[in-house]
């Protein structure tokens, strides 16, 4: 049964790391969320360990910068494990062929940047549809825009077997507020036409497993039943921390404040209905992270 708890500190202690969300739980895509830097800065004070993870396309350099644009002070987290960067592992490893059709935003083109973290990388060309081999989505042309608008491209693709890299499954995300699309939802799409989608950040694998390699560079070993996961997305945070059998903090007042009832705190009959619905179980929960 999850227990709604008012501090980070009333269970640091149970923890040597702390996998953080970013969007919704740090930040609001526009502005850091002081109280939750406040939390993190006195898990590090204790000895903890603070990895970032996000569901952000873009490389962890990138989201550095990010960071500092939006007053998030780096001596609140150590190290970052982004979507982005699993997914640019796999495509240097020829998951969707060497030619392949870019679906983002031009600031989101330093995907494509060499990367250290693979060996004898393929060499990827940016082509046009007609020419491609494989998508790189990182989200769509218009954020604000219906995800089915890329029907007639994702059927096209469909027919010519096309695998689709989902580089931020994540379906929605909120900036301040504003709700835009995100790569999960051309995603899902694209398989529900018939098409094949791969996905490397939360709920998936293989971002925790480059979460658990960052903090090992770190000089850190942390088994999984020290770490705890904080997020507020119950379909990619919740659900990829159970998968990965850590205990987990859902923040309840980002993705789900409504359906929650949260202001300071989410009522407790409205998230027992909720988590209910999504049949899952987070360790604990609070309305925001403080």
């Amino acid at each position: 049964m999850v227990q709604i708890i008012e501090r980070l500190a009333d269970v640091a202690g149970q923890y040597d790391a702390v996998f953080c969300d970013l969007w919704g739980c740090l930040h609001n895509g526009v502005v850091a969320y002081p109280a939750a830097v406040e939390a993190l800065r006195a898990f590090k004070a204790r000895g903890g360990k603070v990895a970032l993870l996000t569901n952000a396309p873009r490389p962890r350099a990138d989201i550095e910068k990010q960071l500092d644009v939006m007053d998030v002070p780096r001596d609140c987290w150590d190290v970052i494990a982004s979507s982005g960067d699993s997914a640019r592992a796999a495509m240097f490893r020829g998951v969707i062929g060497e030619k392949v059709w870019f679906m983002g935003q031009d600031y989101d083109l330093t995907f494509f940047e060499p990367m250290r973290l693979v060996e004898d990388p393929v060499a990827i060309a940016r082509v046009d549809l007609e020419e491609a081999e494989g998508i790189a989505c990182l989200g769509p042309f218009d954020a604000y825009a219906d995800p089915a608008l890329n029907r007639p491209q994702f059927l096209y693709a469909k027919q010519k077997g096309l695998k689709l890299l989902c580089a931020n499954p994540d379906i929605v995300v909120d900036r301040g507020d504003h709700r835009e699309w995100c790569a999960g939802a051309l995603a899902a799409l694209y398989e529900e036409m018939g098409g094949e989608s791969l996905y490397f950040g939360k709920p998936h694998p293989p971002v925790y497993d480059l979460a658990r390699q960052r903090l090992a560079e770190l000089g850190t070993a942390v088994a999984d039943s020290r770490i705890l996961a904080i997020g507020d997305g119950i379909g990619t945070d919740i659900k990829g921390a159970l998968g990965e059998d850590i205990d987990s903090l859902f923040v309840t007042g980002g993705l789900a404040a409504v359906e929650t009832g949260t202001t300071e705190q989410p009522k407790p009959d409205a998230l027992r209905a909720f988590l209910d619905a999504h049949q899952t179980e987070p360790t604990f929960a609070m309305g925001y992270l403080r």
